[in-house]
């Protein structure tokens, strides 16, 4: 096995990058039941190849661009390897203390890393999803409201929170999970940039107030999905600071690029931040999962989730953190170890160049659209993301022609709308056949109401020459497109 993930890794770009399989190939392929008897070894290797294999949308491939990569590095394999051969259950300091311990220094050379003071606490989890649902469900503590004992319900409490109009939808599923409901998230409105307006934050919470809401919590965002937007920190945490709010920050993508210190102003203003999460398995080569939550009021956070039955109590006190203590999760994995071997594989420094690297192929990237007369960019690019669309001269030319003609606006603004809906046909289906070729593999997303498209460059085996056959594909086909 462990000479197949050495060839796999090897040679990642032998299998399209999105799987050609059809729902239910897999299920078809496989048998109704469990054998009755254990297999070789050889056995299930060969059907890995034949039926597993072609059914992966591979994430480590260097031409994966859609959504945010989550490559897996080598050393980060390894480790997670390891932890797996441990088995052990990190709930209690006693169950293990290397995963308590560990967990404590990496999370404190990733701090130092991204410029947090000392001030901060951290925990591990899976996913971002879950860090923000615990970061919120302290913040939901912090307000006051007895939830542990009495639960909303009876509290009477109408609790509201806030977020950007491009927050993640993890948010939208924290405020359900805990009882806010949707209807206690306001989204805010953003500017042209699609960051959250500080002045339109202020209005809300003042209104809100007025009509018997109790504000609790605002979650900033550093590296939108979107569009990696970064949301005014600074002023957002002056108005939680007048107003008694938690303030919460998303860098689960963008906190990554605060380990190079010209990129450190992407978490100006965190350091007043309640709580913050950044996503090692996005940005820093390790293997999913693991996400970190960095807390400022680490007894809140404590306060929220600690129930200790008299099967779980130890004799160690406050001499030792016991990080079951810190979520909603009894179990928990020795996830401390990839990050360790990650960080001591590549170091500080070789950790910094790669993300100048691929911040900089971004940045090439947005150049080569800036500069074509047939596409355009739809948003800044201040990390590894950049959002554009394919526009036509011919169809600029004639919606151009168009306007000359036409200059009455509600005319115009039908001839405006049919190129709209025209470009977002065309994008969608310049989408669908670059994917469906395999070299590469692009996302979507939706800004201002245009379909567009987004290339994420963040996979650690992915070069200049992948970035540029991605260009290649979208000219091509969009060549063709044209051309029939």
């Amino acid at each position: 096995v462990v000479d197949w993930i050495a060839d796999y890794l090897a040679h990642p770009e032998r299998y399209p990058v999105l799987s050609q399989n059809q729902p239910g190939d897999l299920k078809a392929a496989l048998p109704f039941s469990a054998p009755e008897r254990g297999e070789a070894m050889e056995a299930m290797l060969a059907d890995l190849d034949r039926v597993i294999v072609p059914g992966v949308t591979h994430w480590n491939h260097p031409g994966f661009f859609a959504y945010f990569a989550t490559s897996g590095s080598a050393p980060g394999i390894l480790g997670e390897m390891l932890s797996a051969a441990f088995n052990v259950n990190a709930m209690l300091w006693r169950t293990s203390p290397s995963a308590t311990e560990l967990e404590e220094v990496t999370l404190d050379w990733l701090r130092q890393l991204i410029g947090l003071p000392d001030t901060f606490g951290g925990v591990i989890y899976d996913t971002a999803s879950i860090s923000s649902l615990c970061a919120i469900a302290a913040a939901r503590e912090a307000a006051g409201v007895d939830v542990r004992q009495q639960g909303l319900a009876t509290s009477g409490a109408k609790l509201r929170m806030y977020a950007s109009e491009h927050v993640h939808s993890s948010v939208d599923r924290s405020a359900i999970t805990l009882g806010i409901g949707q209807a206690g998230l306001r989204k805010i409105w953003c500017d042209d940039e699609y960051r959250m307006d500080p002045r339109a934050l202020a209005i809300a919470i003042d209104e809100d107030r007025a009509n018997g809401w109790q504000p609790f919590c605002v979650v900033a965002t550093t590296g939108t999905t979107s569009a990696t937007s970064i949301d005014p920190v600074p002023e957002i945490a002056d108005i939680c600071d007048r107003e008694r709010l938690w303030l919460h920050v998303d860098a689960a993508y963008g906190g990554s690029a605060a380990v190079i210190p010209e990129m450190r102003w992407v978490l100006d203003g965190c350091d007043r931040a309640d709580s913050l999460v950044i996503n090692p398995h996005k940005g820093l080569f390790v293997p999913l999962d693991l996400s970190v939550l960095y807390c400022r009021r680490m007894d809140v956070l404590r306060g929220a989730f600690s129930l200790v039955p008299e099967y779980l109590r130890s004799g160690e006190g406050d001499e030792v953190k016991n990080f079951m203590d810190y979520g909603p999760q009894l179990g928990r994995r020795f996830r401390a170890l990839k990050l360790w071997f990650v960080m001591r594989y590549f170091g500080i420094e070789g950790l910094r160049d790669r993300i100048r690297n691929q911040i900089a192929l971004a940045r090439e990237f947005a150049d080569w659209v800036d500069q074509s007369e047939h596409f355009e960019r739809l948003a800044p690019v201040p990390f590894g993301l950049v959002c554009f669309r394919a526009h036509p001269l011919s169809i600029k030319e004639e919606a151009a022609r168009s306007l000359e003609e036409n200059p009455k606006l509600p005319h115009w603004s039908r001839d405006v709308e049919y190129v709209e809906n025209y470009l977002d046909i065309l994008n969608e289906r310049l989408l669908e056949e670059v994917n469906r070729r395999g070299k590469v593999f692009l996302s979507h997303t939706k800004l201002k109401g245009k379909f567009t498209l987004r290339l994420a460059i963040g996979n650690i085996r992915t070069t200049r020459d992948h970035v540029k056959l991605a260009w290649d594909e979208l000219n091509e086909v969009l060549g063709i497109a044209n051309r029939e």
